[in-house]
C-alpha cells in the first residue's frame, strides 16, 4: 500500500509540474509522506495512534508545501494589459505608423502594438497617444 501512495502521490507532482495551479501540489506530498510511513512500518490506517500520526504529519507537509510553493512562485503579478484600457496612455513609434493599415508599430509600456494613426503619417520615433482601440489594433496621434 505504501508503494501505490508513493505512486500516486508522484504521478500528481508531475501532473502539477505539466499544469502548474497548485492543486495536485499538497495532495501529492501528503501522499508521497504517508507511502513512505507505512514503507517505514508505521500503520497509520489501523490504530488510533497511527491515525493521529498520520494525520499531523499530512498536514506539516501540507503545510510545508504551501510554503514552498509560496516560496518559489515569483512575486510579480502577471501583466493584464488590454487594448481598452490603453486610450490616453503615450508611447514611442518604432514602425511608420499611416491612417491605411495596421502595420505600424507603437511600443507601449514595454509592449508592442499594432497601431494606425487618425489621419497623418507618424514617422519612427516620434511619440504619440492612443486614442482608440479597434478590433486587433489601436489608433494613435502625435503627442503635441
Amino acid at each position: 500500500m505504501g508503494w501505490i501512495l508513493i505512486i500516486i502521490g508522484a504521478l500528481l507532482l508531475l501532473f502539477e509540474v505539466h499544469s502548474p495551479g497548485f492543486f495536485a501540489a499538497v495532495p501529492g506530498t501528503v501522499m508521497i509522506i504517508l507511502g513512505i510511513l507505512l514503507l517505514l512500518g508505521i500503520d497509520i490506517f489501523s490504530s488510533g495512534w497511527g491515525i493521529v500520526i498520520g494525520v499531523i504529519i499530512a498536514l506539516c507537509s501540507a503545510g510545508f508545501t504551501v510554503w514552498m510553493y509560496g516560496t518559489i512562485t515569483p512575486d510579480r503579478t502577471p501583466t493584464t494589459i488590454s487594448r481598452d484600457t490603453l486610450v490616453g496612455m503615450s508611447g514611442l513609434v518604432k514602425t511608420q505608423v499611416d491612417s491605411h493599415s495596421i502595420a505600424g508599430k507603437v511600443m507601449i509600456g514595454s509592449t508592442e502594438w499594432s497601431a494606425r494613426s487618425t489621419g497623418s503619417v507618424i514617422s519612427a520615433g516620434e511619440r504619440v497617444k492612443v486614442v482608440d482601440s479597434q478590433g486587433v489594433h489601436i489608433v494613435v496621434e502625435v503627442v503635441e
